[in-house]
């Protein structure tokens, strides 16, 4: 059984995977994510696969949904442009983050559509499906690619729902990417602006981006709309604030993805205040 909703927050896997669990429950948190490696290297990781399992059937057994969270060196918007090693060494790098997610029983890895600087503005998307396809070539598990929507702070690629709903369309493999909404990268990028969220919630399902949501990163934001910033604030102590994230918490959408925060812990070292204020809302 592989449980796709809950609450909770971004934790350390120090002590390994299902530490990283047991750390989620103790806070009171029904989900969570993770890096399932260095996040600040592509160097593969040998999974102690004993300790995988046990934090899958922990996780089963406790109602807890869990995502991998990608490495931030990954870019597969990159291709080829910085030698065929560098393609190859993303490549491998998102297929050993799939086999964890796989082996913890992870709805997926979340993936950011990536950036290019190029004289064509399509090479990037072009790239970015051939990185795609490439990994989930012979792919059979059920954990997903979950492509993640940016701030714009390295320029405009991937800062829309119709580019996600595009690269997915033109996917070789679409069955296996779904999609990480996060609430400060779409705020940053001016998708929308206050007390305009019902009007992004709108277009989202006549786009059909919803249907394919499995993840959220549940950001306030430390600037403003259309800053093009990827600074994370505590829900409700940003230019978001909290009436907004009520509002967009308590959509269904929202409710049935896996929600978690990545955000500054509150004073305990923890989130677990603010799961609470989230619990709250809803």
């Amino acid at each position: 059984m592989r449980l796709n909703h809950g609450i909770g927050a971004h934790v350390s896997t120090r002590g390994g995977f299902f530490q990283a669990a047991k750390r989620a429950y103790e806070m009171g948190a029904t989900a969570f994510q993770y890096f399932p490696k260095n996040p600040r290297s592509l160097g593969l990781k040998e999974p102690d696969l004993k300790d995988a399992e046990r934090c899958r059937e922990w996780c089963e057994e406790n109602g807890i949904a869990s995502i991998a969270h990608s490495p931030y060196p990954t870019n597969p918007a990159l291709g080829m442009t910085r030698g065929e090693a560098g393609f190859h060494a993303i490549i491998a790098s998102i297929r050993n983050d799939l086999d964890i997610a796989e082996a913890c029983g992870s709805v997926g890895t979340v993936v950011h559509f990536g950036h290019l600087k190029s004289d064509q503005p399509l090479e990037g998307y072009q790239n970015l499906i051939h990185c795609l396809d490439t990994v989930l070539k012979d792919w059979n598990g059920q954990a997903k690619i979950l492509l993640e929507n940016q701030a714009g702070d390295h320029g405009p690629m991937g800062t829309t729902m119709e580019e996600m709903i595009q690269i997915r369309k033109l996917s070789q493999f679409p069955e296996h990417i779904a999609f990480c909404f996060d609430t400060c990268h779409a705020f940053a990028s001016g998708m929308w602006s206050s007390n305009s969220e019902q009007d992004m919630l709108q277009k989202g399902r006549q786009l059909g981006y919803w249907d394919l949501l499995a993840a959220v990163h549940f950001n306030d934001s430390k600037y403003a709309s259309g800053s093009c910033k990827d600074r994370h604030a505590r829900i409700g102590q940003g230019y978001i604030g909290s009436k907004a994230m009520q509002e967009l918490l308590r959509a269904p959408e929202f409710q049935q993805a896996v929600v978690v925060l990545e955000t500054e812990t509150g004073e305990d070292g923890t989130h677990k205040g603010d799961i609470d204020v989230m619990r709250s809302w809803l």
